[in-house]
């Protein structure tokens, strides 16, 4: 049954997994700073976070929560507050580093724990329209009435695109620890950081101007 009804979803999926984005940006990043396991218990945040609006859409209040103008307006400005937070606060971190000089950035991090690493990621997550749209939009378009009630199907495709997910968040975070076994000059680190946090303060304005 989920091979019927996941025939075309796990490709799709995929590709829009490894779009980058918020989450995927800050595994990269907590791979290449914290290292595979950590990087990898904020992906599991990410995962919760997904499991948690499939959960929503499956007992039926995805639809009233895409259909609520209010609601998507909180959960947007909850999602440009956030990202704003965290990038500002990446990006300033990097203002306040030292001098320059040739250390194992990456290893010598200071080290975060794994539940706030975690955290971090549920919430950007579960506070983007467009993670909103994935399962209240997207996701649906496979259901096919002969298979079965719309939650047992909503459940087994959102399980699919769990897996889709995983698949691309691990890999994110793969590369950021890769990134991490290279050693790279304290120089390189923060300007890898102020990048990073450039690029969530641009997610943040892109947020703020959608529609969505």
């Amino acid at each position: 049954m989920a091979d019927d009804l996941g025939g075309g979803l796990f490709r799709r999926a995929v590709l829009v997994a490894f779009t980058p984005g918020a989450n995927n940006l800050l595994g990269l990043h907590h791979g290449m700073t914290q290292g595979t396991w950590k990087g990898l218990a904020g992906l599991l945040g990410r995962l919760a976070a997904f499991a948690v609006l499939i959960a929503a859409v499956a007992a039926g209040l995805g639809q009233l929560l895409a259909a609520s103008e209010l609601a998507l307006t909180v959960i947007k400005w909850a999602g440009v507050a956030y990202l704003l937070w965290i990038g500002g606060r990446l990006l300033w971190s990097t203002f306040r580093a030292g001098r320059t000089a040739l250390v194992q950035a990456p290893q010598d991090a200071e080290p975060v724990p794994a539940l706030r690493i975690a955290r971090k990621e549920f919430v950007v997550a579960i506070t983007n329209p467009k993670a909103i749209l994935i399962f209240t939009a997207f996701v649906p378009q496979f259901i096919d009435a002969a298979h079965g009630s719309f939650p047992t199907q909503i459940a087994i495709l959102g399980t699919i695109y769990l897996l889709a997910e995983f698949v691309a968040g691990a890999t994110y975070v793969g590369a950021g620890a890769l990134v991490k076994s290279l050693r790279l000059s304290r120089r390189a680190t923060r300007n890898v950081d102020r990048g990073t946090g450039v690029v969530l303060l641009g997610m943040a304005g892109a947020l703020a101007a959608s529609r969505s």
